[in-house]
């Protein structure tokens, strides 16, 4: 139960339903075992007795009993779905909103698919146990114990030897329970492990399809579709095993009833109506009991479900904001590293070792140098994505720690790598990062990224609804919706982490040349791979092996015959071959 207790914040601000849910469950419970009782009269008090003139109106009673059931089944089921369908809207939430703030080192072990299966199918698989699980094993033991109280009523003897074989059922139910619930955590977890294959696949479908490889993915498929199978065979195998013992007991304590009863009727100590309703109540024993491995499998499903929910509420906030931190509308944009030490994990190698640098604000920084070498990981420290293992990280003298996290970000314009865009309009889009931006700056912004003549071009212009991930977009015009998005949000300082890899020449020439007059007054750090989106930096930083190798200006980098000449050399070589044929 303690996984009950950690996520009881969620569901007991709802214990009205719950408890109401409940109110009427008793008098399900009551007016159920209340049956048995009728027959009892009618045998012994009408049939036997002769007393024919009290069928009508044990005839009326019935109906009456079976409408105030029927409406207190109604609500007893009513209340009690309205406890689990709240309880689990203020749970999804919660998980949505911390797995919105976890930092990006959670996300790099974490799995799409995986994450998507606990916020649906273990989300529901908690909600159902709490709106019929629980109650059904609360029904269970009110059941069992009012059958209880007038089956000694009747007769303590035939109740007690009647129960002999309840103890046997307990421990039977009691290993059941301890054998399931692990085998429905492996469901669960393989249920996670199916899902992330489909939506990588589904992710990735142009890569398989342009390699070939549909039959590759197939199998894998297929591996991972035949483990779920198999764990879900494992625990029919377990239901199969210890369900016919259950009703093995139950039996022999029908056989019980019937010889034992039989003879107390014969000497006169019970009634033969008395000995029918015994045998109806016993069942309202053995039913519960022989369908409490049912209650128990939903039981071992929520617990496994809400473990899994639990990794992520309990998982910490590597990323911590102090108690008072510091809001600032606009930053001037000062950046500074000092002996600054990144490792991603405790068993990774040091992606960034000992770095130093300063920009002032308004500066243009170049970054450039061989893949892993650091740039990156730069602007996602100053971004606070991940936090440094040693040294400082400042930004207008302030170390990046000491600011609203909130507050920092709003004054950084980050355009990734790989651009991602939302299903919605290119409009919203634009505007993602400042809501509200008015339609003047919106424009402006796709303008400045060399966006706006073909968001024209589309069918309903900035009202176009893109498809998934910018679905009917090219990679250029992908990208520049992206750099318009961060232009938009008038940042201080402005990150563009190889943003023109995916266009061409001449569109990157336009880019830079918009971007020129958007980078005034900003302080701009430019990731590239190509040496021409960066010649017109301030300072360019030489990446090799997590440390600065060079850096200074493009003109005297060119001159230092270091690995920036030998970059420079290399993507320019082919254009000083055409020059020299033509000259020659």
């Amino acid at each position: 139960m303690e996984t009950f207790r950690k996520l009881k914040s969620f569901y007991w601000p709802y214990k009205k339903y719950f408890l109401t849910s409940i109110f009427f469950l008793v008098f399900v419970t009551i007016i159920t075992v209340v049956y048995p009782i009728i027959l009892q009269i009618t045998i012994d008090d009408v049939i036997r007795a002769g007393q024919y003139e009290l069928i009508p109106y044990l005839a009326l009673g019935f109906v009456g009993i079976m409408i105030f059931k029927g409406l207190a089944t109604f609500l007893y089921q009513y209340t009690g779905d309205l406890f689990g369908i709240r309880t689990v809207y203020q749970l999804r939430n919660a998980l949505y909103q911390k797995l919105q703030y976890l930092s990006f080192r959670y996300y790099d072990n974490a799995k799409t698919g995986d994450l998507m299966s606990r916020l649906t199918a273990d989300v529901e698989g908690f909600r159902f146990f709490l709106s019929f699980g629980f109650s059904e094993l609360l029904r269970f033991v009110l059941l069992i114990t009012v059958t209880s109280s007038v089956m000694l009523s009747y007769s303590i003897s035939l109740t007690v030897v009647t129960m002999i074989t309840i103890p046997f059922l307990a421990i039977v139910v009691y290993k059941f329970d301890r054998a399931v619930h692990p085998a429905f955590r492996g469901i669960r977890k393989s249920f996670g492990q199916l899902n992330t294959r489909v939506q990588e696949n589904i992710s990735g479908i142009n890569t398989v399809k342009s390699l070939h490889r549909e039959d590759f993915e197939i199998n894998r498929f297929d591996k991972s579709n035949g483990d779920y199978r198999d764990k879900y065979l494992f625990t029919s195998d377990l239901w199969a095993k210890f369900m016919p013992l259950m009703e093995l007991l139950g039996n022999i304590s029908v056989v019980l009833l019937l010889g034992f009863g039989g003879y107390l009727v014969f000497n006169g100590s019970l009634s033969p109506g008395e000995l029918v309703a015994f045998y109806s109540l016993l069942w309202y024993i053995m039913w519960p009991l022989m369908n409490l491995g049912f209650v128990i499998n939903q039981f071992s499903q929520a617990k496994a479900s809400g473990e899994r929910l639990l990794e992520i509420l309990e998982e910490p906030d590597e990323i911590p904001e102090r108690a008072n931190p510091q809001k600032v509308e606009r930053m001037l944009g000062d950046v500074e590293f000092k002996n600054v030490t990144l490792r991603y994990t405790e068993e990774d190698e040091e992606a960034i070792t000992d770095l130093s640098f300063h920009a002032k604000p308004g500066q243009v920084i170049g970054l450039i140098g061989p893949t892993g070498s650091g740039k990156t990981s730069i602007t996602q420290l100053i971004t606070r994505f991940y936090e440094p293992v040693a040294g400082e990280v400042l930004v207008d003298g302030n170390p990046v720690e000491e600011y609203e996290i909130r507050s920092l970000r709003q004054n950084i314009g980050f355009v990734l790598q790989e651009p991602f865009l939302y299903s919605s309009s290119i409009r919203s889009n634009i505007s993602f990062g400042r809501p509200e931006a008015t339609e003047e700056e919106i424009i402006e912004a796709a303008k400045r990224a060399d966006a706006h003549e073909f968001i024209l071009e589309m069918p309903d212009g900035y009202d176009t609804v893109l498809g998934e991930r910018g679905l009917g977009l090219s990679g250029g015009q992908k990208q520049r919706i992206s750099i318009a998005r961060a232009i938009c949000m008038n940042p201080s300082i402005l990150i563009l982490d190889d943003a023109t890899s995916a266009v061409d020449m001449q569109t990157e020439f336009k880019i830079q040349k918009a971007l020129k007059e958007v980078m005034k007054g900003r302080t701009t750090f430019i990731i590239a791979h190509r040496i021409s989106s960066l010649k017109h930096a301030d300072n360019i930083l030489v990446m090799n092996g997590g440390k600065i190798e060079e850096s200074g200006t493009h003109d005297e980098l060119i001159q230092q015959q270091g690995l920036y000449r030998r970059i420079y050399d290399i993507q320019y070589k082919d254009q000083k071959a055409v020059l020299q044929s033509q000259t020659g």
